[in-house]
């Protein structure tokens, strides 16, 4: 199956793969994916979390292979089925899946924010829902999951300490991240490292609606001299918000951060064809820090 279907830049639009799971439907980003392979022997890991069916070894490269039908509470999954090959936040990882379906391709702003539809089982693992056809297609948070299981492979606190003693800094940040956990933590991070004058939204819609109020008003400059954005998120991805503020003369010379855990090779190759000043993975918390330093301090 391609999994590498082209997107134009910032039309923000995605392409889900659907995978069953235990006879449900669940989905993907396809920008996650690096391949889709048969099911093969792992080898187990001593010790390891019992999600971790052990590692394998196509090609020399190391990968996890991780149960997911383990990780939602649904019993252990028996050998057979596929692997569903990921690359995010600089992992190598693969999901054991029963089935795939096909790749859809939706707007973000047909995804709808996880709530009391979703199943006590899913409570916390998604990221949202696709309604489709005659089912609801439920978009997993492979990031969280993958961060209960190990948490080092989150955002990394401690380098937020590393940067030392830092001084009260009133330059206006503003912040597009749909994750209440993670939008937390950068606000958190960001205040441990002197900067206090933040506005944080919950998606590049949110976002973008407060630089077009703030230039109504014409009070751009007094609330928005950096952007960090991620790029996953309901109504508007970051990388449309991205291109609507390069795009604008009013707004194209604030710095943009795009933040996220799919910053590869060509997420990358986008970002700059937008324009984006700086693109981080999401586990270097301290780089953000230097980089938005680098950004806001240097060129002042």
């Amino acid at each position: 199956m391609d999994t590498k279907i082209l997107l134009e830049n910032g039309t923000n639009e995605l392409e889900v793969l659907e995978f069953k799971l235990d006879g449900n439907a669940y989905g993907i980003n396809v920008a996650k994916i690096k391949e889709i392979i048969n099911y093969q022997e792992v080898t187990p890991v001593p010790n390891a979390h019992p999600s971790i069916e052990g590692i394998f070894m196509p090609r020399d490269t190391m990968i996890t292979a991780i149960d997911l039908k383990n990780c939602l509470q649904r019993g252990v999954s028996e050998p057979g089925g596929l692997f569903i090959v990921t690359n995010f936040n600089k992992l190598d990882i693969a999901f054991h899946v029963d089935s795939v379906v096909g790749i859809h391709r939706v707007s973000w702003r047909e995804i709808i924010k996880p709530g009391s539809t979703v199943s006590t089982s899913e409570d916390g693992v998604s990221t949202g829902i696709i309604k489709f056809d005659d089912r609801l297609i439920i978009i997993l948070d492979f990031e969280k999951i993958v961060t209960d299981i190990n948490p080092e492979t989150g955002l990394k606190l401690a380098d937020i300490e590393e940067l030392g003693e830092r001084h009260r800094i009133d330059v206006p940040i503003l912040i597009a991240e749909d994750s209440p956990l993670l939008n937390k933590l950068i606000v958190d991070s960001l205040h441990k490292a002197g900067y206090v004058n933040l506005i944080h939204t919950e998606n590049g819609q949110q976002a973008y609606d407060v630089i077009q109020e703030c230039k109504k008003e014409g009070t751009l400059k007094e609330h928005v001299q950096c952007i960090i954005t991620d790029i996953e998120m309901p109504l508007m991805d970051g990388h449309r918000l991205t291109k609507l503020v390069k795009s604008d003369d009013e707004t194209k010379d604030i710095p943009i951060v795009i933040f996220s855990s799919l910053v590869n090779d060509d997420m990358k190759r986008k970002g700059e064809a937008l324009g984006a000043n700086a693109q981080l993975s999401k586990p270097e918390i301290g780089n953000l820090v230097r980089v938005v330093d680098e950004l806001v301090l240097n060129n002042k």
